[in-house]
């Protein structure tokens, strides 16, 4: 299966094929992928496809809606670190997302061909992108109802099965620990 070919398919992916895409997506790299696509999400539904984002331990993603807007917030009410940086392995985007005329993208801060299981990134592990430094958080990331209106119910079952869970196939939440930029060309790096 070539994971990057998204043919011309527009219905939702079935949930033979998402198994039948396993070995390929098994197959990711584990260290130093590249970054497929930066998204920018200003407001609640926005996005915007830059080719840097600056990134800050305090602030986030400069101009976006975690320090104003965020989905989840700490006991004092301030926005969670947690969920500062999103990455969605870029073979999981492939597959799910097949309609990109008339839906929109995941909204993950990156896209990338990465390996994001428990296994290779366990919580706390340390990512260099760019300049920055980010860690994968203890956050899980689940596909919700806005991936299952997108790219349909079996992807979202698929994502979301016990057995599947430490792959995080709908990618790994992370926190900002390093001030930065990341550039659309620049690659994910496991800091060992």
């Amino acid at each position: 299966m070539n994971h990057i070919d998204v043919g011309l398919k527009t219905a939702f992916v079935t949930r033979q094929e998402c198994e039948a895409a396993m070995p390929d997506i098994l197959a990711a790299p584990k260290d130093d992928a590249a970054i497929e696509s930066l998204c920018f999400r200003p407001f609640q539904g926005g996005r915007s496809f830059p080719d840097n984002l600056q990134m800050s331990a305090e602030h986030g993603i400069k101009g976006e809606r975690w320090l104003t807007d965020p989905w989840l917030r700490l006991p004092d009410g301030r926005p969670d670190p947690r969920i500062q940086v999103s990455i969605l392995p870029l073979r999981v985007m492939n597959l799910c997302w097949r309609d990109r005329t008339n839906a929109v993208h995941p909204g993950d801060t990156m896209v990338a061909d990465l390996d994001m299981s428990e296994a290779n990134l366990p919580v706390g592990t340390r990512l260099r992108v760019g300049s920055a430094v980010i860690e994968v958080s203890d956050m899980f990331n689940t596909a919700c109802v806005k991936w299952q209106a997108r790219y349909g119910d079996e992807s979202l079952h698929w994502i979301n099965h016990p057995t599947y869970r430490p792959l995080r196939l709908r990618g790994v939440l992370c926190r900002i620990v390093v001030d930065g930029t990341v550039h659309d060309s620049d690659r994910i790096r496991v800091m060992r």
